[in-house]
């Protein structure tokens, strides 16, 4: 194994390099050392590199939190892996010990980190990991499936809390990468009349490959007037996969239903008619990241239950990251694998 490997290194506001640096060494006895096999591109690493940015990041971190590897090594205290095993990385990293952690809501993590964003992550050859972040898969299950199981868990994790009905109605308000996971994971779970909104045609027509899914351009439908005729009027859950669309939300969702706020936008404010949500008895949801759901995951991807295919519309490698991110900034890509 070479001593250098080739990386995209966080440089400051708006600046991405790819670079030679040194291969990652393990420093604690749980640490494991992982040959990345696949990672895909984040709209929260698009953020990273806005200017003004739109999500913290430490500088000269390697960037590229979504990602799976395969083990090389192991400090003294790992017990539950070998040389070989495929896994998924879960890359948020709680503390163990802040008030959250021990409500059992490490999600919440007061003092939570991020591979790939805090730390060094996925966008090369190597990367150290701890092993509680690790969790093995199927050797039959494809790299660059499984390189979905972080945003998928997220989705999971959304979906479990609103508890669908089978027959319900959803509308989705994105068709980006979570959108449609969204609409994966609802239709698994019964969901009956699917409406999604989005004005990006490349990715509403990803969207439409899905059977029974009803596709909207908002700035050429009513899209009151499509809930109308898909559905009771509106839907049961409506889902703000953008992270700027709550009070769209609201004018849409059914009276006794739902809205789980997913995409998060720091900058948005809404306009919010607080009357109505107590009058139509509206549940207002929000989630946060995968709060402890990549078991499942692994196990709803290794099931071959999603088409997730579909997703991966671009496979570069690390070299070509800056223009992979050029391609998801401008919505012309759903996940982008990149493979070092």
């Amino acid at each position: 194994m070479s001593n250098t490997m080739t990386a995209a290194v966080f440089k400051g506001r708006g600046q991405l390099a790819i670079e030679d640096v040194p291969v990652p060494e393990m420093q604690a006895p749980d640490d494991v050392i992982l040959r990345v096999e696949a990672a895909s591109i984040c709209g929260t690493d698009v953020h990273i590199l806005d200017v003004p940015p739109g999500h913290p990041a430490t500088e000269g971190a390697i960037l590229g939190h979504e990602f799976v590897g395969e083990v090389v090594s192991w400090g003294e205290a790992v017990g539950h892996l070998e040389k070989g095993d495929k896994v998924v990385v879960s890359p948020n990293i709680s503390c163990g010990t802040c008030i959250y952690c021990r409500k059992n809501k490490a999600n919440l993590c007061t003092n939570m980190t991020t591979l790939g964003i805090f730390m060094d992550g996925g966008f090369a050859e190597y990367c150290r990991t701890p092993a509680s972040a690790l969790h093995p898969y199927s050797p039959d299950l494809p790299p660059d499936k499984a390189v979905l199981a972080e945003p998928l868990s997220c989705v999971v994790n959304a979906v479990k809390k609103v508890a669908v009905v089978p027959g319900q109605s959803a509308l989705i308000l994105g068709a980006g990468p979570i959108g449609q996971l969204f609409i994966d994971v609802l239709k698994a779970n019964g969901a009956g009349s699917i409406v999604v909104s989005e004005p990006n045609t490349s990715r509403a027509d990803v969207a439409r490959k899905v059977a029974g899914v009803r596709v909207v351009n908002p700035n050429d439908e009513d899209l009151a007037e499509v809930l109308a005729d898909v559905t009771d009027g509106g839907a049961d859950l409506v889902v703000d996969a953008v992270g700027s669309l709550f009070g769209v939300a609201l004018d849409h969702v059914n009276p006794g239903g739902t809205v789980l706020l997913f995409g998060m936008n720091e900058t948005a404010r809404a306009d919010v008619g607080q009357y109505w949500i107590t009058r139509k008895e509206i549940r207002v949801l929000g989630t946060f990241i995968s709060g402890g759901s990549f078991p499942e995951t692994v196990k709803l991807l290794e099931s071959g239950l999603l088409d997730v295919e579909r997703l991966v519309t671009h496979r570069i490698g690390v070299r070509e990251i800056p223009e992979g991110i050029e391609l998801m900034r401008r919505g012309d890509a759903i996940k982008i694998v990149v493979t070092p």
